[in-house]
């Protein structure tokens, strides 16, 4: 049976996350890669919040979903829809399938339930509804109990198998047997409003929103597998045209677990205030699960240019923070040195540091860049140029020594009168050496100890110039 939406239908693809809490690096990608599906192809992304989980969302992470999505610039042309805005959709929906016979109301308590699958297990038998409730021809029903607020079950097909050909994984088959009714409406919480509508659950919503919102191809993590023959069932069972379904791998962590919300995952955000580049996670995320050949750089407008399904790994992808780390210090090498100010300066408030020599910034981050990984690096270089450093004291006793104090001393004297550049500097230093009969090996670790407090930079003279020059008198006072 194919029923799958039309290749000549406009591609529309989206991204659902519940806001239980923050998003993570799985949804991220998958986000990544539907909205690189919509892109290439000169469709639409859709952002749909699925916020039915009413006892664990919040608007807080609803928030930084949407703060996520907008830092890893993708956007979305719809949205964000929440589902708890469309309440009476879903029971509009119901009431036409238990009048079609393909829904039905079931009165079974938990206690009852419970006492299901305890028989089943006794007798050596999977778990599942046993259908008590369910209509069928010349089937006595039992009668309705008092004060029993029924949830309504989707009447799955008993035989048959479902079968889709997976984007990722080829094709797919399970049999109806395999699954039972789904529940696909509870009632209102107790203690809600009275006329409070009930709550649709996941498999249920989420079919009749990408019905509704005319998606056609949903990528998702390979856990929402064993949910896929239900929803197929229930396009079906509406008659509305069938997504092409692509299940990607999970991410693993570095110790080789499932990376998860649960499982020590950080969010998206997180990388953001770490210092990382949004073009750099697209890069990363991108290759956790897909690739063009043996390219690991590419720009954002060339995975849309490239992303057009295919490519798209079976098996699992691994975390790597070291990999991560190298690909945000190549983008941080091709970044423009006034925006990387502007992120440094944000680095440095955070820190309680003000910063607001935008200038100073910008050639302190043409300067350090290629010594850094993240921004946050970059502000740890330039930090010292707005607050006191504190030397330690191996090195202060190491390079600050009797016999290069007196160097020092010249040194100071000489720049307080020279031109305030790298040239400059680099002239009183020579003047300095030359007056003492010095090496450049011998004066400047000292000057980088006290002036900087690390014993190792980029070139003295380049740092220097970046100071203001009474700052750097004042730290070479100390001699």
């Amino acid at each position: 049976m194919n029923d799958t939406i039309g290749n000549s239908t406009t591609v529309r693809t989206r991204i659902a996350p519940s806001p239980t809490g923050f998003l993570h690096l799985g949804t991220a990608r998958t986000a990544l890669y539907s909205w690189a599906y919509a892109r290439h192809f000169g469709g639409q992304f859709v952002l749909r919040i699925e916020d039915t989980d009413v006892a664990r969302s919040t608007q807080d992470s609803v928030q930084q979903i949407l703060e996520s999505m907008h830092w890893l610039g993708l956007t979305y042309d719809e949205g964000p829809i929440y589902q708890m805005q469309r309440l009476e959709r879903y029971h509009a929906v119901v009431a036409q399938m238990i009048a079609a016979g393909t829904a039905y109301r079931c009165y079974c308590t938990p206690e009852e339930l419970d006492a299901m699958r305890e028989a089943q297990r006794a007798r050596g038998e999977k778990t599942r509804y046993d259908g008590r409730w369910r209509p069928a021809p010349g089937k006595v029903l039992p009668p309705v109990p008092a004060g029993v607020q029924p949830v309504v079950r989707f009447a799955n097909p008993e035989h048959g198998v479902v079968t889709w050909d997976d984007l990722v994984k080829g094709p797919i088959s399970i049999s109806n047997q395999e699954i039972d009714d789904l529940i696909i409406l509870r009632p209102a919480p107790e203690g809600a409003p009275a006329g409070t509508l009930g709550v649709p659950t996941y498999n249920f919503a989420v079919v009749v929103d990408d019905w509704d919102m005319r998606i056609t191809h949903v990528f998702r993590g390979d856990e929402h597998i064993n949910n896929t023959p239900w929803q197929i069932n229930i396009f079906r069972a509406l008659g509305a045209p069938l997504p092409q379904f692509g299940h990607c791998p999970i991410i693993l962590g570095d110790d080789g677990l499932k990376l998860s919300k649960r499982r020590g995952a950080v969010s998206v955000t997180a990388y953001q205030e770490a210092g990382y580049l949004p073009e750099a996670m697209l890069n990363y995320l991108a290759r956790l699960g897909w690739s063009h050949g043996d390219t690991e750089l590419f720009t954002v407008d060339q995975m849309v240019q490239w992303f057009d399904g295919t490519h798209l790994a079976k098996s699992p992808a691994q975390w790597d923070p070291a990999k991560l780390a190298w690909v945000n210090a190549h983008y941080i090498k091709q970044a423009d040195d006034t925006r990387l100010a502007g992120l440094v300066q944000q680095q440095l408030a955070s820190r309680g540091v003000q910063a607001a020599d935008l200038d100073m910034l910008t050639r302190a981050a043409t300067l350090f860049k290629d010594r850094c990984s993240t921004v946050v690096e970059l502000a740890d270089w330039t930090e010292m140029l707005f607050v006191p450093v504190a030397a330690g004291a191996e090195d202060l006793q190491t390079h600050v020594t009797d016999a290069v104090k007196p160097a020092l001393r010249t040194l100071r004297d000489g720049l307080a009168e020279a031109p305030w550049d790298k040239a400059g500097i680099a002239a009183a230093m020579k003047a300095a050496l030359a007056a003492h009969q010095l090496k450049m090996p011998q004066l400047a670790p000292a000057v980088r100890v006290l002036v900087c407090g690390r014993a190792q930079t980029p070139s003295v003279d380049a740092v220097l110039a970046l100071f203001a020059r009474e700052t750097v008198l004042q730290r070479l006072q100390s001699v």
